[in-house]
C-alpha cells in the first residue's frame, strides 16, 4: 500500500474530518467527548488552531482523506507557549496502514520548525495499545497515568500522557 499524501487541511475537508472524529467519539474512548460535533463546529475549531498559528494536516489516498493531525496549545499559561499538544484521529477503516505514524511524523516536523520545544499526547484510555505504540514508535516516552479521570461507555477512563523533545528540546533556552 502506498503511503498517505499529507498535506495542510483544507475547509473542504471538514465533513470528512468530523466524520473521523464522530465516529471515535462514538465509538472510542480516545476523545472524552460524550457527542460528536457536528461539522460547522469541526471547522470553528479547525480555524482557531489555524488562527493561532498551529499546524492542521490530513492523510490522503486517491482523494481520499484517511486521517487528520494537529496540534493546540498544551495550556493557556504564557510559560507553556513552546510546548504543544498533538491529536491524531485516523478512520476506522484506514488502520494499520501507516496514516497515524506519516501524519504524526510530519506534524512533530512542523511543530519543531516552528520552534515549539516538547510535544504532549494525552491519550484517553490505557489500554489504547494502538495509540501509545504510535507515540513510542514516534519517539515519546511515558511521562504519566492519570488513573479514572473520565467517565464515558458507563466506565472510568484513564489518560496516559507521553511526551517527546522537538528540536533542542529543553537543552538549550528558546528564541523569544
Amino acid at each position: 500500500m502506498t503511503k498517505p499524501a499529507i498535506r495542510d487541511s483544507r475547509h473542504e475537508d471538514i465533513p470528512a474530518i468530523a466524520a473521523i472524529y464522530g465516529h471515535w467519539v462514538t465509538h472510542g474512548l480516545a476523545s472524552f467527548e460524550l457527542d460528536a460535533p457536528p461539522p460547522p463546529e469541526m471547522a470553528r475549531r479547525r480555524d482557531a488552531i489555524l488562527g493561532a498559528g498551529y499546524p492542521y494536516l490530513v492523510a490522503e489516498r486517491d482523494g481520499r482523506v484517511l486521517g487528520y493531525a494537529y496540534a493546540s496549545a498544551y495550556r493557556p499559561r504564557p510559560a507553556y507557549r513552546f510546548t504543544v499538544e498533538n491529536s491524531v484521529y485516523v478512520a476506522p477503516d484506514a488502520g494499520r496502514g501507516g496514516v497515524g505514524r506519516t501524519l504524526l511524523a510530519a506534524l512533530i516536523d512542523r511543530c519543531a520548525a516552528r520552534g515549539f520545544r516538547l510535544m504532549v499526547a494525552v491519550i484517553g484510555d490505557s489500554a489504547n495499545t494502538p495509540s501509545i505504540a504510535l507515540h513510542q514508535a514516534a519517539g515519546f516516552t511515558r511521562a504519566g497515568l492519570l488513573p479514572a479521570v473520565g467517565w464515558k461507555h458507563d466506565r472510568w477512563v484513564d489518560s496516559v500522557l507521553m511526551t517527546r523533545p522537538l528540536g533542542p528540546g529543553a537543552a538549550i533556552a528558546p528564541l523569544g
